[in-house]
């Protein structure tokens, strides 16, 4: 047993709202940067602010997102990510069909999003970057041998950090302070499929 948060599991109706690769780069952006007008959101993304508003609307039909208590005029409204983990679920069987597929987009989306980030960081160069930064970063993979009960220990550890550092640095503002993503990757590697040798006798 662990002490993991478990944040929200998006429902059927929630995912099929995020459904959208426009949404989930709008949820993406709120994300990273903060609070959004459509208009910014559309100067972002190369959009109209028009159809910003029309994603907006169907994401916070859903909660994913909400308006920004006490910020904004009737005519240009702030909307903001909730605080919170978000669970995306893997397509599961028990899904019906429409939501299995709804799960697949979401899922590829921010994955494809997350790797443009991590590209965009690899690919930048030293002069775009304070001297500060410079070393800050890491970006590290490697490979454990471990049983299903070591692996489940080693993800809470990780999460337990994880977690104490958003805890710590939340709401964090200074001159010195820039948007940080931090990546946590830990699953089995999928076991190649048996191959059979073949002999040909002439």
């Amino acid at each position: 047993m662990t002490n993991e948060p478990q944040g929200r599991v998006l429902d059927a109706g929630a995912l099929k709202a995020l459904a959208h690769p426009l949404r989930v780069k709008i949820f993406d952006l709120l994300s990273e940067r903060g609070p959004q007008t459509a208009s910014s959101l559309a100067a972002l993304v190369g959009e109209t602010s028009g159809s910003m508003s029309y994603h907006l609307r169907a994401l916070a039909a859903h909660d994913l997102i909400r308006e920004v208590e006490g910020r904004g005029t009737a005519r240009e409204r702030w909307w903001e990510r909730p605080k919170g983990r978000i669970n995306l679920p893997g397509p599961d069987e028990s899904m019906t069909p429409s939501g299995r597929a709804a799960a697949q987009i979401v899922t590829a989306e921010f994955f494809r999003l997350r790797h443009e980030t991590l590209m965009a960081y690899l690919n930048r160069s030293e002069a775009e970057v304070p001297e500060e930064w410079r070393d800050a970063g890491i970006v590290m993979t490697t490979f454990l041998d471990l049983t299903p009960s070591q692996m489940a220990e080693l993800r809470a550890e990780l999460s337990s950090v994880v977690d104490a550092a958003v805890e710590r640095y939340r709401g964090q503002t200074g001159p010195d302070v820039r948007r940080v993503t931090l990546r946590a990757e830990l699953f089995d590697v999928p076991t190649p499929a048996k191959t059979t040798n073949v002999t040909e006798e002439s």
